[in-house]
């Protein structure tokens, strides 16, 4: 069993920057990749990034490549996202999500966080 919790979304304007957490409880966060998905209100939910079990893979939506980065700290339990050159059509709900898989399939996943806000002004 694994639970997760994000956090660090926010409001912020069209150029800027956020760093999105996902803490995770249980002794096997390690032995999963853990993948990051969104929301936009009316829209259905995307897969955003992904990272393998020891960060060697990395793959990324065509849209957020070279602006967003994943990354993990086995040690700490979390997932990190850092979001940067923010558009308005980022605006969604970020979820993590764990998966035994290195998928960008949100079935694929076993476990998800409650979700955290992010809001790009134009």
């Amino acid at each position: 069993q694994v639970q997760l919790v994000e956090s660090g979304g926010g409001l912020v304007q069209a150029g800027g920057s956020l760093r999105l957490s996902c803490a995770a409880s249980g002794r096997t966060f390690s032995t999963y990749a853990m993948g990051w998905f969104r929301q936009a209100p009316g829209k259905e939910r995307e897969f955003v990034a992904v990272i393998g079990w020891n960060g060697g893979y990395t793959y990324y939506l065509n849209s957020v490549k070279g602006r967003f980065t994943i990354s993990r700290d086995n040690a700490e339990n979390t997932v990190y996202l850092q979001l940067n050159s923010l558009k308005p059509e980022d605006t969604a709900v970020y979820y993590c999500a764990a998966s035994k898989r290195q998928s960008d399939f949100a079935s694929d996943y076993d476990y998800w966080g409650q979700g955290t806000q992010v809001t790009v002004s134009s």
